[in-house]
């Protein structure tokens, strides 16, 4: 099978299911913006990847990239494709959350913003965590028109949390500076 198929060179493509749309569907932006987002969790999975003390952040993170491959599915699902996929579980809610509990009773409390940086590794948190940001308002968009799997907007929600504690997390962990924005 050629990987080209040449249906797209009219500026459409096809979602799960059959439908034809644009490519600059709300839908098309949406899923398009979640795996942007899955290919940087990859990036930051492979550059924590040989610490054993951050094997656990690791396996969140392969974690992690299959529930987005699991949300862009869903967001890519058109007439007739719904059927076809199962919906995020609500455990994948509880999971975030309770990692996120987690890595913020281990640092300290601030009361002021974070300026991202210190090492590649917390910078590529804060990559994360914005352009989850950007895929949860092109989620957004997508179900104003067409409607959305709720949890999945939920749970995009609470991921760009998981990225920012992580960032935080990763301070401690390499003892870089964690500078504050003080206006």
């Amino acid at each position: 099978m050629k990987i080209y198929t040449k249906t797209g060179d009219d500026g459409t493509t096809s979602l799960i299911g059959g439908e034809r749309v644009s490519k600059c569907d709300e839908r098309v932006e949406a899923y398009g913006s979640v795996d942007e987002l899955t290919a940087f969790t990859a990036v930051l999975g492979d550059m924590l990847r040989g610490d054993d003390a951050l094997s656990a952040y690791v396996s969140d993170l392969e974690y992690i990239t299959s529930q987005l491959m699991t949300v862009a599915s869903l967001l890519a699902a058109g007439d007739g494709g719904s059927d076809k996929l199962a919906p995020l579980k609500s455990e994948a809610v509880e999971f975030l959350e309770r990692r996120i509990d987690g890595m913020q009773s281990a640092v300290k409390p601030i009361t002021k913003f974070t300026i991202p940086g210190g090492c590649r590794e917390v910078s590529m948190c804060h990559v994360c965590r914005t352009v989850c940001r950007r895929a949860e308002r092109a989620c957004l968009r997508a179900d104003a028109r067409y409607g959305a799997d709720k949890s999945a907007l939920v749970w995009l929600n609470r991921l760009s949390d998981y990225f920012y504690l992580l960032g935080r997390v990763l301070t401690d962990h390499y003892k870089v500076d964690e500078v504050l924005w003080i206006p």
